[in-house]
């Protein structure tokens, strides 16, 4: 009985010893803040045909906010160690899939951004990427009533697909 006892207070220590490391690690950022302590943020400008106005201050202020939160670095204006710079190229909606009467049965509301990133303490981090979030609804919603919603969806996908990018580095 002892053993028993003993093998499941092991186990569970151990348990949670792990599961507090990994937990540990997907929050954090991997910046070397000896090196590194600020970060330039340029605001995107929309160059999509389609554009719903709130989406560029929307995606804006996220993606400084996420950097704000996250990380221990100071937002300058320019001159930043890390420097991120871009814009919002493409505002689309699909037909994602067809109802058995032949008629559309979902749309697919799609967001994509073209990031540049330079790293002036390491730049062989430098990079140029494309990111884009989609979401879907049902067509028998409007846009109208859904845009908000989703397009905040999509922004938090896209700030969280850069901000890995650029410093979580993995």
């Amino acid at each position: 009985m002892r053993k028993k006892i003993l093998f499941i207070l092991v186990g569970f220590l151990a348990l949670t010893f792990v599961s507090c490391s990994v937990s540990y690690k997907f929050n954090m950022s991997s910046i070397d803040y000896t090196k590194v302590k600020t970060i330039q943020i340029a605001d995107f400008p929309i160059r999509s045909s389609y554009v719903w106005g709130p989406m560029g201050p929307m995606f804006n202020n996220r993606l400084k906010e996420q950097f704000a939160d996250h990380t221990k670095l100071s937002q300058v204006r320019r001159n930043g160690d890390l420097k991120i710079e871009g814009e919002i190229t493409n505002y689309t909606q699909k037909n994602k899939s067809v109802s058995a009467e032949g008629y559309s049965a979902q749309t697919e509301l799609a967001i994509t951004v073209t990031v540049r990133f330079t790293n002036n303490t390491n730049h062989q981090e430098d990079f140029e990427k494309t990111f884009t979030a989609t979401s879907s609804y049902e067509t028998t919603q409007s846009l109208a009533s859904v845009q908000e919603q989703l397009v905040t969806e999509m922004v938090k996908d896209l700030c969280d697909q850069i901000f890995n990018a650029t410093v979580a580095n993995w």
